[in-house]
């Protein structure tokens, strides 16, 4: 996936956020498998685990199974179906998770030869919040950023001042159903 560029600026951003909210002697359960992110997590100290590449959507296993205090799920949520039903299995206390924000001005990211790497879901900020509020989730902290490109034109012009990424921090409130 990265094998010709690789997100220095939402890497930085994304870890500045993580070291803000987690320390070091939680333990992680990153959704995923092992990712360019999950290894920088490793050598920045985190104790990290991730998920085996199991279907999200319809197999919680590990995340039902997981000891750990805190989830992670970068870019991960609008590549499942129903991130709802994920969400709300997580018996962690604590969420961090970002997803790419959905660009008015761009049509939406698909891959038709990748079935692993397909947006089913574009979000604007305001419905992840509905989504994890609806899963049992309060947010606590909430940052977005811009992901400009070195080229010539108006998508490159809005993309450095139009927010591409949204992570928070959330905490458990309370089980769905409950």
């Amino acid at each position: 996936m990265y094998e010709k560029t690789f997100p220095n600026k939402r890497f930085a951003k994304t870890l500045s956020f993580l070291e803000r909210h987690i320390s070091k002697d939680q333990s992680i359960l990153d959704l995923g498998i092992e990712n360019p992110f999950s290894k920088i997590m490793k050598e920045k100290g985190y104790s990290v685990t991730n998920t085996k590449g199991e279907d999200l959507d319809l197999d919680f296993t590990t995340v039902i199974e997981s000891k750990a205090e805190v989830v992670t799920a970068f870019e991960i949520f609008e590549h499942l179906v129903a991130p709802f039903n994920v969400l709300r299995e997580i018996k962690a206390k604590h969420l961090v998770a970002s997803i790419p924000l959905r660009l008015w001005f761009s049509s939406a990211y698909q891959s038709k030869t990748d079935p692993w790497d397909r947006h089913y879901h574009e979000f604007e900020d305001w419905q992840f919040d509905w989504l994890l509020e609806k899963a049992g989730w309060k947010i606590v902290d909430r940052n977005k950023w811009t992901n400009p490109v070195k080229k010539l034109g108006l998508r490159p012009l809005l993309r450095s001042f139009t927010p591409r990424y949204y992570i928070v921090y959330a905490e458990r409130i309370a089980e769905v159903g409950s």
